[in-house]
C-alpha cells in the first residue's frame, strides 16, 4: 500500500514496538506529528524544552531496557537535542532521534531554521542519516533501531526532508530484525579462564556493560562461583546486588576505600562490560601494571584502549559470562573474608553524616523498594552512589559518560513514564536552575516524582575542588541565587517542603515519599558538606588517599 512518508515512518515506529515518544513540534515536522495525530496509538510527551525531551528518551530506555524516541524539529529544535544525544553516546544507550529538515529545493541555502544536523552529530552518534528520498524511509528506520540496540548500544539520528514527509512510496509491514551477537571467540575464553584459575586474589569489576547485556545473573554466578569481591563502577551500579556480601562498593576517584584497597591488592582483575574511565583507571600505565587483567567486552574499541589487559574476551557479556564460568572451579578464598572484613571497618570507621548525607540515606530506608534512583551531575551524584544501595539493573540513571548538568528532571520524567514506579530524582541547585522548567511537564503528567534538591547556594564539586587545589578562591562557584523553591515548586502545581534541621529529615521525606504526584523537598545543606574519599588530581592507587581532611 501506498503511503506519505510520514505515515511510513509511524507505521515503522509500531513495528518496532514504540509505545511513547518524546519531543517538540516545529514546522518541518508537522507532517510528522499530524501522522501521529491521526494514528493515535504512540504516546506523545511533549516536553518544555528539546534538551529535556531527548534526556527523557535516554532516562525511559535506561530503564525500560528498550530504545527510547525523540522527535524534534529542525534548526533550534534540532541542535537542542545535541547535549541529549552525546549524553546517550558516552553512555551506550539506545536511542533514536528523528528531526525535520528543510525541503529538498531549500536545502543548502541556508533557509529558516536550516541546520546540518547530521554533519552536527556524526561525532556522537553510532550512525546517522539524512533521507532524500521516500522510498529509503522504512529501510532507514528500520536499520537505525537494529543499530542503536545491538552490540554496544547507542543512538542513532534520522534527518528527514520536509518534502519526503509528504511524498507517498510503497510500505509492505515487516518484523523487526533480530539481533544474534557473534560468537565468543573459544581460544580467548579458554586462555581467561585458566588465567583466572591460577590466580589467587581475583576482583571482579562490573561496568555498565553487564546491566546492558541483562548479565546480572550471570554476574552474580560468577562471583559465587569464585568466591570473588565484586567492586562496581558508577555505571554499573545496579549490575551487581548492592546487599550481596560480595559487593564491596564502587570504585574509582569518589568509590569506596575498600574497593581501592582490594584493586591493589588483588593478582587478577576481571573487568566486565566497563571501559576503564579516567574516574576508574588514572594512570593508564600503573593502573594493574603488575596483574593479570581480563577484560570482556563487546566493543573491540575498548578492549586494550584505556589499560593494558593480559586476556581480552570480545563478545557480548551475557554470553561472555555463560562460557566463561563453567570452565571455572568453585571455591572459597581467604582474599573474599580479607575483602568483607575491610569494608566492615570501613564503614565502622564512617563519621556522623552531615545533613545531605543524611537525606540520602534516610530516603534510602523509607522508599518504596521498587523505586528508580535519577541524579543530575556533582557532589550529590556521589553522595548517592555512596548511600542509596542499588539492588537492581534499570533502576540507577545517572550521566557517567559526559557528566551532562541538567540531566535529571528530563531523565526523571522518561523513567517515570517507563517504569510506573516512584522515581527519586538527586540533584543540586545548579543543576536544578538548568533544568527546572521540566517540573511542568511532570506535573502535566502527574507523574510520581520526589526531588530531593541539595541546596547548598554553590556549584558544590566544583567549589570543593577549588577548596582544595585552588587555595579557596571560589570563583563563581559561591552561586547564592534568591530562588524561594517550595514557592517555585507550588507555582508549577508540585507540592514544595523543606528540610533545614536534623529532625526535618525522616518526617518530611515520609510526607515526601507517600505523595504520588511531584514533589520538591529543597534540602538547605551547607556548602563545605564534601565528597569523601577522594583521589588528587594525578594521584594514583598506589598513594590513595582513603582518610584526609582539608587545612584551612
Amino acid at each position: 500500500m501506498k503511503l506519505m512518508g510520514a505515515e511510513i515512518l509511524i507505521e515503522c515506529l509500531k513495528e518496532q514496538g514504540v509505545k511513547t515518544v518524546f519531543g517538540y513540534p516545529g514546522g518541518t515536522v508537522l507532517d510528522i506529528y499530524d501522522a501521529l495525530y491521526r494514528d493515535g496509538s504512540i504516546e506523545h510527551v511533549i516536553t518544555s524544552h528539546e534538551q529535556g525531551a531527548a534526556h527523557a528518551a535516554d532516562g525511559w530506555a535506561r530503564v525500560a531496557g528498550k530504545t527510547g524516541v525523540v522527535i524534534a524539529t529542525s534548526g533550534p529544535g534540532a541542535t537542542n537535542l545535541v547535549t541529549g544525544i552525546a549524553t546517550a553516546y558516552m553512555d551506550s544507550v539506545p536511542l533514536v532521534a528523528i528531526t525535520g529538515n528543510v525541503g529538498a529545493n531549500f536545502l543548502g541555502r541556508d533557509s529558516f531554521q536550516e541546520i546540518d544536523i547530521f554533519g552536527i552529530t556524526l561525532p556522537i552518534t553510532k550512525h546517522n542519516y539524512i533521507v532524500k528520498d521516500v522510498n529509503e524511509l522504512a529501510d532507514v528506520v528500520r536499520e537505525a533501531f537494529y543499530l542503536a540496540g545491538s552490540g554496544r548500544k547507542g543512538p542513532v539520528l534520522i534527518d528527514i526532508l520536509k518534502n519526503v514527509q509528504s511524498e507517498k512510496a510503497e510500505y509492505t509491514p515487516l518484523s523487526p530484525a533480530t539481533y544474534r551477537p557473534k560468537p565468543i571467540p573459544e581460544a580467548s575464553v579458554l586462555a581467561a579462564a585458566e588465567a583466572i584459575k591460577a590466580s589467587k586474589r581475583p576482583l571482579i569489576m562490573a561496568g555498565g556493560g553487564v546491566i546492558a547485556a541483562g548479565a546480572t545473573e550471570e554476574l552474580i554466578a560468577l562471583a559465587q562461583k569464585l568466591d570473588a569481591p565484586v567492586v562496581s563502577t558508577l555505571m554499573g551500579l545496579g549490575g551487581f546486588p548492592a546487599s550481596h556480601p560480595l559487593f564491596m562498593g564502587m570504585m574509582g576517584m569518589h568509590g569506596t576505600a575498600t574497593a581501592a584497597k582490594l584493586c591493589l591488592e588483588s593478582d587478577c582483575i576481571v573487568a566486565v562490560g566497563t571501559r576503564f574511565s579516567d574516574r576508574v583507571a588514572l594512570n593508564r600505565d600503573k593502573f594493574a601494571a603488575d596483574k593479570t587483567v581480563v577484560q570482556i567486552d563487546i566493543d573491540n574499541a575498548e578492549l586494550n584502549k584505556n589499560v593494558f589487559v593480559t586476556h581480552a574476551v570480545l563478545g557480548d557479556v551475557k554470553e561472555g559470562l555463560r562460557t566463561l564460568t563453567p570452565l571455572l572451579a568453585a571455591c572459597k578464598r581467604d582474599f573474599s573474608a580479607h575483602a568483607q572484613q575491610l569494608r566492615a571497618e570501613e564503614r565502622a570507621k564512617e563519621k556522623q553524616p552531615e545533613l545531605g548525607h543524611r537525606v540520602l540515606i534516610e530516603a534510602a530506608k523509607l522508599a518504596p523498594k521498587d523505586a528508580i534512583v535519577v541524579t543530575d551531575v556533582g557532589q550529590h551524584q556521589m553522595w548517592t552512589a555512596q548511600y542509596f544501595p542499588i539492588e537492581h539493573p534499570r533502576t540507577f540513571c545517572t550521566s557517567g559518560g559526559l557528566g551532562t548538568m541538567g540531566y535529571g528532571l528530563g531523565a526523571a520524567i522518561g523513567a517515570a513514564k517507563a517504569s510506573k514506579k516512584h522515581v527519586i530524582l538527586v540533584t543540586g541547585d545548579g543543576c536544578f536552575n538548568m533544568n527546572l522548567n521540566e517540573l511542568s511537564t511532570a506535573v502535566t503528567h502527574d507523574l510520581p516524582i520526589t526531588i530531593l534538591l541539595m541546596n547548598n547556594h554553590a556549584l558544590g564539586m566544583v567549589r570543593q575542588w577549588q577548596k582544595l587545589f585552588y587555595k579557596s578562591r571560589f570563583a563563581q562557584t559561591d552561586v547564592k541565587k534568591r530562588t524561594d523553591y517550595v514557592k517555585f515548586a507550588e507555582s508549577f502545581g508540585a507540592k514544595g517542603l523543606f528540610i533545614e534541621r536534623e529532625e526535618d529529615v525522616v518526617p518530611v521525606l515520609k510526607e515526601a515519599l507517600s505523595t504520588p504526584t511531584p514533589t520538591l523537598v529543597d534540602c538547605r545543606i551547607g556548602n563545605d558538606e564534601n565528597v569523601l574519599p577522594m583521589i588528587k588530581p594525578g594521584q594514583t592507587y598506589d598513594t590513595i588517599m582513603t582518610e584526609w581532611e582539608v587545612k584551612e
